[in-house]
């Protein structure tokens, strides 16, 4: 068994690779060659663990993402396992790599969902754990020009937008309001654990593509109604584990204009079975809960480059 760290991760897996494994995992979604189980949750009064598990059969990938959350920490481990020997292969520590992946699906929503072509400008609000992969893999598969960021400290606020100025080159400036920062945008990133909306659907500009990625639990809530009636599409990376995570749907489910029904899972478009706008003005909404098929893809590619770089470590 190989143990990788999160130092080992964070020089084994770069965000063009990420998109790249994140991408190939809704296509084997797809062509039913992919089995994913949603999230379970055991909450205590003062901590809770969660596990997801995800196969690939087709890349011999078997494997479980499980972590605890406390107060004053999250702990993350992927277990990768040889799905035809049942040999565990890593243990991976998975901080980095949850929060790597999780950009990386919304940058393929992006490049499928937002509108093509041109220069972009970006709106941000939340600055916290997932916001920089989110930022980076938008930046991967847009031309952004301009970035806005919200969050509540301002401390954090000004600290991020100085990092993320300097890692992607760009004018990632803070912004006094979640409103400041969404109104501009071609493209907004919800990211924060907020349990009542902060995107307002009258904010958004005709043809504005939304990557909501911070509410998984059915009592969080980061748009409100009037994004989801103002949304001519709605992803989701599931539809199971959506009508038990996704608050923002769960809660805002009459404004939707053919409920579940009418919310397609993002494979479907990444497939071309279905088209990801249907006009350049179209307001188009990807809800991510975060699904562990994506760890055990990105932890697949983080294994073999560690098996082909010799890095980890080695326990018999």
């Amino acid at each position: 068994m190989l143990r990788l760290s999160e130092r080992d991760v964070q020089q084994l897996l770069p965000m063009d690779k990420a998109i790249e494994r994140v991408e190939a995992s809704f296509l084997a979604q797809h062509r039913s060659e992919a089995v994913n189980r949603s999230r379970e949750r055991i909450l205590l009064p003062h901590s809770s663990l969660h596990y997801m598990a995800a196969a690939l059969p087709g890349e011999k990938l078997l494997g479980m993402k499980i972590y605890t959350v406390t107060r004053s920490a999250w702990r993350f481990v992927v277990l990768l396992f040889d799905s035809e020997s049942g040999e565990l292969l890593a243990m991976i520590e998975a901080d980095h790599l949850g929060r790597i992946r999780t950009g990386a699906a919304s940058g393929v929503a992006t490049k499928y969902m937002a509108r093509a072509g041109g220069q972009v400008e970006v709106g941000l609000i939340g600055s916290g754990r997932q916001a920089r992969t989110q930022l980076e893999a938008v930046a991967h598969v847009r031309t952004v020009t301009a970035a806005r960021v919200f969050s509540r400290d301002p401390e954090r606020r000004f600290a991020f937008c100085r990092e993320m100025s300097e890692r992607l080159g760009i004018k990632v400036m803070p912004a006094e309001c979640a409103e400041e920062a969404s109104r501009p945008a071609d493209i907004v990133i919800t990211a924060t654990t907020s349990a009542q909306p902060l995107l307002l659907g009258d904010w958004l500009r005709p043809g504005t593509h939304i990557n909501a990625i911070g509410a998984n639990m059915a009592n969080r809530r980061e748009v409100d109604d009037r994004t989801l009636e103002r949304a001519g599409l709605v992803a989701v990376d599931s539809l199971a584990q959506s009508k038990e995570e996704a608050g923002d749907l769960i809660h805002g489910l009459s404004h939707l204009a053919h409920g579940w029904e009418g919310v397609v899972e993002l494979h479907e478009i990444v497939a071309g079975n279905r088209p990801g706008r249907s006009s350049v003005d179209e307001i188009t909404l990807f809800k991510s809960n975060g699904i562990a098929l994506w760890d055990v893809a990105v932890a697949g590619y983080v294994y073999h480059e560690a098996r082909r770089q010799r890095r980890g470590e080695e326990v018999h």
